[in-house]
């Protein structure tokens, strides 16, 4: 009796050690720090600036494990694309999903490129890159 509750007590932790998810590198990357923004620019210049497009996005920005955060004043949900070159950031705040592709990601550094729409001319969108510093 006691060597089938010590084989059960085995084969649950394998069970459990075969079910845990690995994380990848770039999930962790992303997750672990707490993100500073470094510049925030709109058609090349910045647009960080009281009243600018990305005003809001001044501050840190966190991404955390369970795919909730915030990003500047903003607080959404966010997830990796299934390669992970893309981002996907949403927010009741934000009135369209920010795809973003990820330029740079390292321990110390957060880039992505995006283009959204531009409320005073629809024709011609806005071509954003945010920058990040870890703290």
């Amino acid at each position: 009796m006691k060597k089938l509750t010590f084989l059960l007590i085995i084969a649950a932790g394998i069970l459990l050690m075969a079910c845990d998810e690995k994380k990848s590198e770039r999930f962790i990357l992303l997750t672990t720090p707490t993100w500073r923004a470094d510049s925030l620019y709109a058609d090349g210049v910045d647009a960080s600036g009281p009243g600018q497009v990305l005003a809001k996005f001044v501050g840190d920005a966190k991404f955390r494990e369970d795919g909730t955060g915030y990003f500047g004043k903003y607080v959404g949900e966010w997830m990796l694309s299934l390669n992970e070159n893309y981002i996907t950031i949403t927010s009741d705040s934000i009135p369209v999903a920010i795809i973003a592709d990820i330029d740079l990601l390292t321990s110390t550094d957060f880039k992505i490129t995006t283009s959204v729409p531009n409320p005073l001319n629809l024709t011609d969108p806005f071509d954003i890159r945010m920058t990040f510093k870890a703290k």
